[in-house]
């Protein structure tokens, strides 16, 4: 689309357009001090009325490098970036963001697997997250907002003998690099009618840990607008690009901007899934289904 369209509503603004354009134009430089980038991964999924396949992997790497660079632009100097990308293409954007930044974390994100499972390989509950920020030496990261609990002192109680008083192992720790995070599902509260949506509870981790409340928070490829709606929660500023006009609906929904779209109002998900006795109705949408029991 040529013409960029903004929607604001006290801290938190929508624009719908292309990423780089608005990137460009309307974000100015060294402003914002959380960058959570969850692009299409040119895998050929349908997002709305655009599939995201690339005339090649090299073409696609290339369209990538634009607006990373552009992001990091707009970081601030204690600005961080969070980027996650296929397992394919990760490694080419890895490489090439070490040279802009630092990487200080390379995460896996996993989840339960559900649907056709590979047979003649290994197949991908996973996907990769790269946590970079602009200076090593002077960045946010509030470990004490997002601690889990430890198995060794909070469960099994072990006793830590290289203490000069030997004493229980701590309770509560800092998470490592694997997460664990369901993927939403159809019957979840949270869930939006589209392909990728992101999980508000890992999308919760990362803002915690890499803003302040007031902090400006990019999510330029916002989808489900999840980014937006748990840094509105969580007291940040929020900035979400979206080109597609299905899903920036659905940011204006979720974020309390506006209840109305070119006079239709905007509604959550009607979902038809009901359960009766125990036994899944036969008029539901297949992929209810198979969801039913796998909750």
């Amino acid at each position: 689309m040529s013409k960029i369209q903004v929607f604001q509503r006290n801290q938190d603004t929508i624009f719908w357009g292309d990423a780089i354009t608005v990137l460009e134009k309307d974000i100015p430089d060294a402003s914002v001090s959380l960058i959570f980038a969850d692009p299409p991964y040119n895998l050929g999924k349908k997002f709305s009325k655009f599939v995201d396949r690339w005339p090649s992997e090299a073409a696609y790497v290339e369209w990538c490098k634009q607006w990373l660079d552009l992001c990091i632009r707009k970081l601030t100097d204690a600005g961080s970036l969070y980027l996650m990308a296929s397992t394919q293409c990760m490694p080419y954007l890895d490489i090439f963001l070490r040279g802009r930044l630092t990487v200080l974390s390379r995460i896996a994100w996993y989840y339960d697997s559900s649907g056709v499972q590979a047979k003649k390989y290994y197949g991908s509950i996973y996907e990769p997250i790269l946590f970079c920020v602009k200076d090593p030496e002077n960045y946010v990261f509030n470990s004490d907002a997002i601690t889990v609990e430890a198995r060794t002192g909070a469960q099994r109680k072990l006793i830590d003998y290289r203490k000069p008083k030997p004493a229980l192992y701590n309770s509560q720790k800092v998470p490592g690099n694997v997460w664990y995070f369901p993927r939403v599902r159809y019957r979840m509260a949270e869930y939006e009618n589209h392909p990728s949506q992101k999980p508000e509870a890992l999308l919760e981790r990362i803002v915690k840990a890499s803003s302040n409340p007031g902090d400006i928070v990019l999510d330029p490829f916002s989808g489900t607008f999840t980014t937006s709606a748990v840094a509105q929660r969580l007291g940040r500023t929020s900035i979400g690009i979206e080109i597609q006009e299905e899903y920036v609906k659905v940011g204006l929904r979720r974020l309390g901007i506006t209840e109305e779209f070119n006079g239709a109002r905007l509604r959550p998900p009607q979902k038809t899934c009901v359960r009766k006795n125990g036994v899944k109705q036969s008029k539901m949408p297949a992929r209810c289904q198979g969801e039913l029991f796998s909750q």
